[in-house]
Parts: C-alpha cells; structure tokens; sequence
C-alpha cells in the first residue's frame, strides 16, 4: 500500500514523502524510528487518476528553474543552512508542482541519509550528469555551494548560448516560412484566374508559365491530398532527424553551410571547453569530466572528438592531442589552450578563458547573423518574384502588343 504523508523534524523542517509499506501503522513506526513526527497521513488509491500522475508524467521542468534552485541553494548552504532545510525552502518557494514533486523525493532521500548527488541521480531527465557529477565533486570536496554556483553559471551561458543562436535564426525563418505561404495562396487564388484568360485567348505559353499553371491546377485539386502529403512528408522528416543516420546527416549539412557552420564551431568549442572546465574546476577525473562533456555536445561530430580525446587520455596522452587532429571541427586555438594548460597545470582556468572568448565571439556574431543573411534572403525573395513575373505577366504582355 502506498502512503502519502507530511512530517516534521526535530528541528522543525516539514517535509512531504511517499511510503510503500504493509499499512498506515507500518507508515507510522517508520516516521517515528527517524524521531520524526507525521503531521498528516493519506492512502493513495490504486487505479485512481491522481494530480501527481498527471504533473509526473507530463509536468517539465525549465532550465532557467533548475539555475534557480542551484544558484539559491548554494547561497543558502553558504549561510550555514543544512542541505534539507535548504531543499525544504526551495520546495516551498517553487511554483512548479513538477519541481515540488521532486524537490520532496530530494528531501526525503537525503533525510534517510542518502548523498544528495545520489538523489538528483534518480531524476537523469531532469538533472544532467554535469549536474548530478558536480553536486558529487561538491559533497566529496566539502564545497557543495561552490559547485553548485559553478553548475548554475555553466547551464545558466549554455542557455543563453542556445537563446542567441535561435534568436538569429528567427527572422529568416519567418522571411521564408511567409515566402511559401504566399506563393501557395498565389497558386490558389491568383493563377486560375490568369490561366483561364490565356486558355480564352489560346496563348502561346512558355514553359515556366505552363509548369506554374500545372502546379496550380494539381494544388487546386487535389487541396487535402496535398495538406495530406504535407503533414506526413514533416512526420517522416522529424522522425528521420531521431535516428542516428538522419541526425548525423543534419550536423553535416548544418557544418557546410555558409556563415552557419562557423557559428555552430564556436558555440560547440564554447559548450567544450565551458563543462570541461567547470567538471575539473570542481575536481572530477579527466576521463569522466570528457564522457559528460560529450554527452553535453550535441553535434555527432564533435561527441567523436571527445570519444578520441577519452580513448587518448586513457592510454596516457594528453587531452590537447585529440583536438589538435580536428582543426577542422575545433578551432586551432582549442587545443593549443589545452596544451598550454597542460604544461602549466592550469587546464581549468585556461578553459575557462577559453569559454569566454568563444562566448563572446558567437554573442558578436549572432548580433550581425540577421544583417549577414539578409541580402541572401532578398536575392533567393528577388529570384522567386522574378521568376513569378517573367512566367505569368510576360505573356500578358505578349498579348498585349499582339492585340495592338
């Protein structure tokens, strides 16, 4: 049977937990054995739809609230507080019925005597390994606060990282997303009507403006197997990009393109050498602190540098090695930094210095991403029109003149 119930501590901490026990007595002895107090005791009904089905199945919870709740709490375990009465504030102060539900599993594990790095480990999808190994490097380090504020910092210039990038690319999105709306409203509405005058008429036609009036004849007909085609030509299009084959396709296309392919170096050379430097800043191993940075990675190409560099450090060379093949992916500048650490044995700070250089790069050139594409999009805008306007009017102007 399963209990949900509300206690408080000798110290006067309320805390939120779920038992699975024989019976409400069984509940009872176990809450009193910790020399705690049950404020409150409620049998979960099997079979029934409850609220915390529902916010644990479909409940999520955003970056920015996880920065939140790594940046409070290593502000209050600075002041002293105890790492349950500090997750017991953040618990009460979370709107988030996702993060509550979470935060008491947290509270709960962590009052029975478990580590709180072994807690968050229950929740891989919401906690990544980066956090989940850096709150581990606190707790055997006796700096838990100190890793925490590094773990906010490190997810907290990731997101902003990601927000820039996709920021940039908004604007021409919406350019082409409007250009294709508009040539199919044009097929719809306006060709028929032109088609029709040029087939009272018997034109002479050219080929574009057949292959257009073709085009609007089969759009005009067949309007719901068209829509059809669409929606599954999307569906098998974004089910393509989770298999491994369609998304390394998609990172190699996404590296090849002008202007984005540099920008996708310099954001995967940021996010390397940022975890990488927050994981050893914090203490853990090398080759663990290279298996969560290639798990942060998103780029297939780039996760294979890291495998490299892994693979490397493991046989004994140094980590510099492994990057300094690829100056193709990782800029020359990588790993001449990593080697430079290397022999200083400073490898965290200057990938660090690194980080923030690469930062500030894609932040500079994600300012000017919508002034750099913008004359491509009005040349592919320009030739689209043009296209649509030699086709269509011309023969009206031939007709014109022949009439005259």
């Amino acid at each position: 049977m399963k209990f949900r119930l509300t206690a408080v501590t000798k110290d006067g901490d309320t805390y939120n937990e779920e038992l699975d026990v024989s019976d409400r007595f069984a509940a009872y002895r176990d809450i009193r054995a910790r020399g705690d107090r049950v404020i409150s005791l409620s049998e979960e009904r099997q079979g029934r739809f409850s609220f915390s089905i529902l916010t644990n199945a479909f409940g999520s919870v955003k970056l920015d609230e996880k920065v939140v709740v790594a940046r409070n709490l290593a502000a209050m375990l600075e002041a002293g507080l105890t790492t349950s009465r500090a997750l017991s504030v953040m618990e009460r102060q979370s709107k988030n019925p996702r993060m509550k539900a979470i935060l008491n599993s947290i509270i709960a594990d962590v009052k029975k005597g478990n580590t709180f790095s072994g807690a968050l480990s229950k929740f891989e999808r919401v906690f990544s390994p980066l956090f989940v190994s850096m709150a581990r490097a606190g707790e055997e380090s006796g700096k838990l606060s100190e890793s925490l504020r590094v773990v906010a910092v490190q997810m907290e210039r990731a997101s902003n990282l990601t927000k820039k990038v996709k920021g940039a690319l908004i604007y021409p999105s919406i350019v082409v997303c409007a250009m294709v709306v508009i040539g199919v409203l044009m097929l719809i509405y306006v060709v028929p009507t032109l088609s029709q005058t040029f087939a009272e008429v018997h034109a002479q036609l050219p080929p574009t403006t057949t292959f257009i009036i073709t085009a609007s004849k089969f759009l005009t007909t067949h309007t719901w197997q068209v829509v059809l085609g669409a929606f599954i030509l999307v569906f098998l299009f974004i089910a393509g990009l989770r298999t491994a084959p369609g998304a390394r396709f998609v990172d190699w296309v996404l590296l090849h393109m002008p202007i984005i392919g540099g920008l996708i170096r310099e954001t995967n050379a940021a996010r390397t050498t940022r975890t990488l430097a927050s994981l050893l800043s914090a203490g853990v191993d090398v080759i663990y602190s290279l298996t969560i940075t290639r798990d942060v990675v998103g780029n297939h190409y780039f996760k294979n540098v890291l495998s490299e560099a892994e693979a490397a450090v493991t046989k004994g060379a140094p980590i510099s090695e492994a990057f300094a093949k690829h100056p193709n992916l990782y800029p020359p500048l990588v790993a001449e930094m990593i080697a430079v650490g290397e022999e200083t044995g400073r490898v965290a700070e200057l990938l660090k210095e690194t980080a923030e250089f690469y930062e500030e790069s894609v932040e500079r050139q994600t300012k000017d991403l919508s002034t750099i594409i913008e004359p491509f999009l009005m040349l592919v805008i320009g030739a689209a029109v043009g296209f649509f306007a030699i086709s269509m009017i011309a023969p009206i102007y031939s007709l014109s003149n022949a009439i005259g």
